[in-house]
């Protein structure tokens, strides 16, 4: 069934949903036992990013594989048994697939139960934002099958936590254990793991009612200022600033601002 299915709100596809509820986007992965990121899945990931893209009534993205586990990273049978040439097709795809999910024009946030190892954590990593328990183990272990990350490990990670510790991580293949991940920056909160999804949802339900265009122009600011030197990302950042100013909650912002002080202003979202 195409994930563009939609029942009251539930987006349906067989292992990727999107459910929608008060502005905030919950794209859930259900592959039982370990969430492995096969062709099909990859496919429904990339129209559940598409779907949560053009929504206006989502404004913020929660990316969650459920109570036990996260995602254990790619389907390695299926793997195993496909050419060179069926490798170069399929690699690409989980890549771009991972890419349209970290191109998602909203505040995303990855809530990781269990584990997120291999392709699991390059998944989290298209996250803008990552919220972990305590118990979470992650890891690019790829190394062990003699492969290297495939779908964004060796890129997002080193620019997340930079290259040393990035390829300690790759070279090694270990795994690594919520309080040492916080420390690296791979995640940036650790809880219980009974509050993982309520902490990823409160930090996102903070952007359902934000101003949408100039949330979006931040996150192309900064992701787009990361691939450039700092003349070309300040050149970005001052097209995007100005651009704002053709937008309703610019002119609602600095009103509000200027009649009831800051903090009070109420935004369409264009």
């Amino acid at each position: 069934m195409s994930i563009g299915a939609v029942k009251g709100g539930l987006s349906v596809g067989e292992f990727v949903t999107l459910e929608v509820e008060a502005g905030v986007g919950t794209i859930r992965l259900d592959r039982p036992p370990v969430n492995a990121l096969n062709n099909q899945v990859q496919a429904e990931l990339a129209e559940a990013a598409k779907e949560a893209t053009e929504r206006a009534d989502v404004r913020a993205v929660i990316l969650y594989g459920g109570e036990k586990t996260f995602a254990g990273g790619a389907d390695i049978k299926e793997m195993a048994a496909r050419s060179y040439v069926e490798m170069r097709t399929f690699g690409a795809a989980l890549s771009a697939s991972l890419s349209r999910l970290a191109a998602i024009p909203k505040p995303t946030v990855a809530a990781i139960t269990g584990y997120a190892l291999g392709g699991g954590l390059e998944l989290a990593l298209t996250a803008d934002y990552r919220v972990a328990g305590d118990n979470v183990k992650v890891g690019q272990p790829e190394i062990q099958l003699g492969i290297i990350p495939g779908a964004g490990g060796t890129q997002r990670l080193a620019r997340l936590i930079g290259p040393s510790k990035a390829k300690d991580l790759v070279y090694t293949g270990r795994f690594v254990k919520a309080e040492e991940a916080l420390a690296l920056g791979i995640v940036d909160q650790v809880v219980a793991p009974d509050d993982v999804y309520s902490a990823a949802h409160k930090w996102a339900a903070q952007f359902a009612e934000g101003p949408a265009v100039a949330l979006a122009a931040a996150k192309a600011a900064i992701d787009g200022g990361l691939d450039v030197d700092l003349a070309n990302g300040l050149k970005l950042e001052t097209q995007l600033f100005t651009a704002l100013w053709a937008t309703e909650d610019q002119a609602n912002g600095m009103q509000s601002f200027i009649d009831n002080g800051p903090g009070k202003a109420t935004f369409e979202g264009k």
